[in-house]
């Protein structure tokens, strides 16, 4: 199962040792198998847990190990649907060396308390542009996020993005990104045609959620440049890049968080992380956005103090305003959900549209019109003209 990213028994059996502490084990058994996640990433080829028993002299124990192979997006079956006149510019737009890079640093001893990472065991980078990272199973608290912990969370990026030491590690990936890399691709290839599509705003799962919105997305997005440099020109710090709730782990003591996912991890606005936190599960069902303004302002408040416990004296409206760019680049004019009508569409050739389907779709659509009406209104109440 494990292909290319297999390691010989002593090398595993070193892993197990290292994880455990002691100076040398026995293997007795071991099994590979499918890490059962179905969030799609394009930067990640392969997700294994290694499950076995092995021996350190006190008879035998069970271990876990995850393994994850990352790689360039080309590699992606998704890099086939970009138009062959931008494959080459495209393949270059998207840093992909991150993860490896921080898994093969030393951030955990610098994030501030109440974060942690897993402990990588091997980092493995290949001439074809994958890489191979085994690291320790991490145990994650089952509790259901409430608001005190996205304030908790909110609070540690914060920390995270105003500590020192932290930003030291900011631009490990050495692979050149800029904003413009994501408004010329996934804006201008994927969202704004839709955008600036009738058929789009007469569509029945979109008219009733989205109506009121087209002036002012549509308006937004003619003076996207100028945003997009805004966003370029504010001071940037480190961050996580993707703190959705998925890649922010509750510690078993029900206090701090593990990060994991790193893919995206690079210097971006302060405010930058709170985008994810406050919206990833809107985005995806899991969470209503009606109390969305009030989560926000609570966040944005820690995410503040977090950043001046570090020592970082940032304005809370620059913090604001930098939530807002980031969130509306980002978030708010991809709100549109074009890919669920195209998955209806494509339903819809073979044969009827299930309710259920249609009804999923039509509570994701109010959603996503929630995230936009939100964004529009942050970005409207930060606007240094005003």
């Amino acid at each position: 199962m494990l292909g290319a990213d297999d390691v010989d028994d002593g090398e595993l059996a070193a892993m197990v040792a290292d994880l455990w502490g002691t100076d040398a084990v026995d293997l007795l058994d071991t099994v590979a198998e499918p890490v059962a996640y179905d969030v799609p990433s394009i930067l990640t080829g392969a997700r294994t847990w290694v499950r076995g028993r092995a021996d350190a002299g006190e008879g035998p124990r069970e271990f876990a190990l995850f393994v994850k192979r990352v790689h360039h997006w080309r590699h992606s079956p998704a890099f086939a649907f970009v138009p062959p006149e931008i494959a080459e510019w495209a393949a270059a737009s998207l840093p992909w060396r991150a993860e490896p890079l921080i898994y093969a640093s030393d951030l955990a001893e610098r994030l501030p308390a109440g974060l942690s990472m897993p402990r990588a065991l091997r980092v493995e980078e290949r001439p074809d542009d994958t890489a191979t990272v085994w690291m320790e199973a991490v145990e994650a608290s089952p509790a259901a996020w409430d608001q005190e912990a996205y304030v908790e969370a909110a609070g540690l990026l914060g920390r995270m993005s105003g500590s020192s030491r932290v930003d030291g590690l900011a631009a490990i990936d050495p692979q050149p990104w800029h904003v413009q890399h994501f408004v010329v691709g996934r804006l201008g290839h994927t969202v704004l045609p839709g955008l600036f599509d009738d058929a789009t705003w007469e569509h029945e799962l979109v008219a009733p959620h989205f109506g009121d919105l087209r002036g002012p997305l549509t308006g937004v997005a003619d003076h996207l440049d100028a945003l997009a440099e805004e966003f370029a020109a504010m001071p940037h710090r480190a961050s996580h890049g993707d703190a959705c709730t998925n890649n922010l782990l509750r510690h078993p003591s029900g206090r701090g968080f593990t990060l994991i996912d790193f893919g995206f991890w690079r210097p971006q606005p302060v405010g930058f992380d709170l985008s994810q936190l406050l919206v990833g599960d809107v985005q995806v069902g899991r969470q209503d956005v009606g109390d969305l303004p009030a989560r926000a302002t609570a966040c944005l408040e820690a995410y503040a103090a977090g950043l001046a416990d570090e020592g970082l004296d940032v304005p809370i409206e620059e913090v604001r305003r930098g939530h807002a760019v980031s969130l509306m680049l980002f978030n708010g004019l991809p709100s549109l959900p074009l890919e669920m009508l195209q998955e209806e569409a494509a339903l819809a050739a073979q044969g009827p549209v299930d309710d259920d389907f249609r009804a999923r779709l039509d509570h994701w659509a109010r959603q996503r019109a929630g995230i936009a009406r939100y964004a529009l209104d942050v970005l409207a109440q930060t606007d240094p003209a005003r």
